[in-house]
Formats: structure tokens, sequence, C-alpha cells
């Protein structure tokens, strides 16, 4: 009998089958590459996100519980009790109006201000444009330290400091109507990236300065807008040292002098303390997730142009 010989297999298919044995070679190193990033990337999250989570926990938990050894990662008895206990307990309501008050003013007098430079900076040839830019970012090599004295000064001499009705405020509203270099230089890279085609047709259409840059400028940038306001609000919500130095009604005072308050004189209720602080950042949280597409799409187009 004959040995059966085995079928002979087309060069074709050999090297087909050798292509396909390393496509898949290389989509299995692709995948445990993925993999191995969104696992380092998920620790370096939770990393972040440990201390707010660590937070929210001790916000449901006792006094007694709080400072137990060893600590205790869930409360034993989830106390809810905590969130309207620290609202009555420490003037919540009255401190949050007055945050976002001046949150509020401090954001339209940013926007207003910071655009209108940058315009002025980015779309309007005149002389000394440069001088000037590079003096304005240059204030922000200043360290505020340097300049809070002199600012107290004139703010005291102008009766804003030791004031006990709205006048209190001024001093934490008002420069921001003054621009801010930082946002003056973000929103000018933006600015830059607009067409110069439209802006000589709107002058060429007979628009003045103003009118080009409302009817033309503007709403080009609402996403630049956007991450100023943004950003704008974060930091005045967050800000402690501000109103530490200048707010000496306790009627005015914001969220975060309010707090400090509380713990120097009522001792650290730590539970009181964690409920009032989640409350704190909860706007802050639910206001990113919100926006944070417009944040991501106006930091990356703020960028495009030097």
């Amino acid at each position: 009998m004959r040995d059966e010989q085995a079928p002979e297999i087309p060069p074709s298919y050999a090297r087909a089958a050798i292509r396909s044995s390393g496509a898949f070679l290389r989509l299995r190193r692709d995948q445990w590459r993925a993999l191995g990033m969104h696992a380092m990337l998920s620790i370096t999250a939770l990393i972040f996100a440990f201390p707010v989570l660590w937070m929210l926990i001790t916000s449901f938990k006792g006094s007694q519980e709080v400072f137990s050894v060893p600590p205790t990662i869930l409360p034993r008895a989830w106390l809810a009790s905590n969130y309207p206990d620290a609202i009555t307990y420490i003037n919540y309501g009255r401190y949050t109006f007055n945050t976002a008050l001046i949150s509020m003013l401090v954001v339209v007098g940013t926007v207003c201000s910071c655009s209108v430079s940058a315009y002025a900076f980015a779309c309007i040839q005149w002389p000394g444009r440069s001088i000037l830019f590079a003096l304005a970012l240059s204030t922000m090599l200043l360290p505020y330290p340097v300049t809070i004295v002199p600012l107290f000064v004139t703010f005291r001499t102008l009766g804003w400091t030791g004031a006990h009705d709205w006048h209190i405020i001024l001093p934490l509203v008002v420069p921001a109507f003054f621009g801010n270099a930082f946002f003056i230089f973000l929103l000018r890279q933006f600015f830059l990236t607009i067409p110069r085609d439209l802006l000589e047709a709107a002058r060429v259409d007979g628009a003045s300065y103003l009118a080009t840059f409302l009817r033309v400028v503007l709403p080009l940038a609402r996403s630049a807008l956007a991450v100023v306001a943004l950003l704008s609000f974060l930091n005045t919500w967050t800000d402690f040292f501000n109103p530490l130095v200048y707010l000496n009604d306790v009627n005015w005072y914001t969220l975060s002098v309010g707090l400090e308050e509380y713990k120097s004189q009522h001792g650290l209720q730590a539970g009181y303390l964690m409920a009032a602080s989640v409350l704190f950042i909860l706007p802050i949280i639910v206001l990113f997730f919100f926006t944070q597409k417009t944040f991501i799409r106006g930091i990356t187009m703020t960028g495009i142009r030097g």
C-alpha cells in the first residue's frame, strides 16, 4: 500500500496564516498594553479620590467612631442626621448665599474684563500692544503676599474693610473687574485662532470694534468663555485666604471661613464638619460633571496657536 501524502499547502495560504498570527499577537499585545494603562489610571484615580471618599464616609460617622483606634472603614451605624444637624449648627444657608453671591459677581467681572482685554491684545493693532501684554503677563510672577498689604491699605482707605453692610464684599469683587493675567492670556490664545477674514469682513461692512467683538468674536468664543467662568467660579468658591482677610462680619462669612470659625468655637465635631464639607464641594463636582466636555474643548482650542 502506498503511504498517503498530506496535501500540499499553497505558499500564499502559508504567508496569509503567518500574517494572521502576527496580527493576532500584535492585537493581544495592544490589548494587554491598554489593560495595563487602564489599570494604572484606575489606581491613580483611586489615590486622588480617596480623600473625598474618606470624607464622604466620615460624614456618616459619630464623633466617637471617627477617632476610634484602629479606624473603621465603614461606619457601624450610618448617621444621616449629621447633614441636617450640620446645616442647623453652622448657619449653612447664610454662608452659601454669601459664597454664591461673591462667586457670581467675580465670574461676571472676570469674563467681562478679561474678554475685552484679550480681544484688544489679539484682534486690534495698536502701538505698544506687545509691550503692554508682556507687562500684564509679568504680573503673574508677583507672589500674592507681596500685593496683599498694599491692596489691603487701598481698600481700607476706601472704607471697604471695616464696613458691616454689602460694601464689605467689594474687596473680593472689584478686583475681578480689572482683569486677570492668566485668563487674559487664555482668551487671547483662543481669539488668535479666529480667522482674520471674519474680522476684516465685519470691518468692511461698517461694524465698529465693539460691534465686531459682540457679534463675531463672542459667539465663537463660548467654549473659551465657559472655561474662564468655570475656573473663576472654582477659585472663588474655594477661596479661604481673601475672605479671611477682608470679611470681619460673621453675617458675610463665606462657607470656607464659616466652617473654620465653627471649628474654632465649637471644637472638632468631625461628623458635622465632614457633612458640611461634602455639601461644600458638592456644587463644584456637579458643575464640573455637567461642563466637563465644554471645559476640555475650551482648554484644547486655546492652545492651538501661539
